[in-house]
């Protein structure tokens, strides 16, 4: 008796050319159909298709959404640059806040799941590990617009699931991420200096994307904190990427913001607590080093390089 194949699922993302996205479609492209929707660069990644999208127009992109016909869409796409957001206010509402409500518009109107990306920005960073249901208080434009991109979604797709996190991977050619600078630069023998008194909670982005289709797969609502379980400086992390990468520590200099000259206003501590996560899916996330270790062994795998060539700048 011959067994036919099931027809796997199509998940469409925004932001296609964004680290969060071309690392989502690596980990999910043997389980999902991959669609990446991307504006200004093409994307070239094995197993996984692209199209364009016009986020600025609900009319345009429900026709869009149509034609690709995603069971699931995540919305990674948006404007991530604190200062930009901060020089450019108006800017920074269109790329957070416009284009997530035509987003979530379309996906209730056709009635397609909706995974939205937040942040760990939106707390005034004078507690440490903040759940769900405390008080944001935004210190700057783009945490602004980030939570009333969150209340936007909300109110036009309340069945929408919206993760609160800090990931980190592999980046790629015009745009590294913080592992990759703390990385590139070690390897070159240079000294970085590292803030000693911004304190964070990380996540490596295959383990973020395994939880979150593991809440997608329970049709969870609302909003998550989707984050590591350790409270690290940035030193203290880029110490752990040292070691783990083999590469001389002494180059890292332990610093303030204190110090940083020009630096739009920032949480010192943007450190979530994932109980409410893990006490619903009963689940362990793996720690730093752990999770630094499986971030090496991306790298031996050749994922790194696909990542890093992936996007085509002409």
């Amino acid at each position: 008796m011959i067994k036919l194949l099931q027809k796997k699922r199509k998940l469409l993302i925004t932001g296609g050319s964004g680290l969060l996205a071309l690392n989502w479609a690596c980990c999910m492209r043997q389980e999902w159909d991959i669609v990446l929707g991307i504006h200004h660069h093409s994307v070239s990644l094995n197993d996984v298709d692209t199209c364009h999208l016009n986020l600025d127009s609900p009319d345009v992109l429900e026709k869009q959404v149509l034609q690709v016909a995603p069971d699931l869409i995540v919305h990674t796409a948006g404007l991530t640059n604190v200062d930009k957001c901060e020089a450019n206010p108006t800017l920074a509402y269109q790329g957070n806040v416009q284009i997530a409500k035509n987003l979530a518009f379309v996906a209730h109107k056709l009635d397609k799941s909706l995974v939205h990306i937040s942040t760990d920005h939106l707390f005034s960073g004078y507690s440490s590990f903040y759940g769900e249901g405390d008080e944001v208080q935004p210190l700057n434009e783009y945490a602004r617009t980030k939570y009333l991109a969150e209340m936007a979604i909300k109110e036009l797709c309340p069945d929408a699931l919206i993760l609160r996190t800090n990931f980190y991977g592999w980046g790629h050619s015009y745009r590294k991420s913080f592992t990759d600078w703390i990385i590139g630069q070690l390897r070159s023998g240079k000294r970085i200096n590292v803030f000693n008194d911004v304190f964070y909670t990380p996540i490596l982005i295959s383990n973020f994307v395994k939880v979150a289709h593991q809440l997608i797969n329970r049709s969870a609502v609302g909003i998550y904190n989707l984050a590591g379980t350790e409270r690290l400086s940035k030193y203290e992390f880029a110490v752990n990427v040292a070691q783990v990468f083999n590469l001389p520590e002494h180059l890292l200099v332990e610093s303030s913001i204190n110090d940083a000259k020009n630096l739009v206003i920032r949480p010192r501590d943007m450190s979530l607590s994932n109980s409410k996560l893990i006490s619903e899916l009963g689940i362990n996330f793996p720690d730093t080093f752990t999770s630094l270790n499986e971030l090496l062994s991306q790298e031996k795998r050749g994922l790194r390089h696909e990542i890093f060539h992936s996007i085509n700048l002409s």
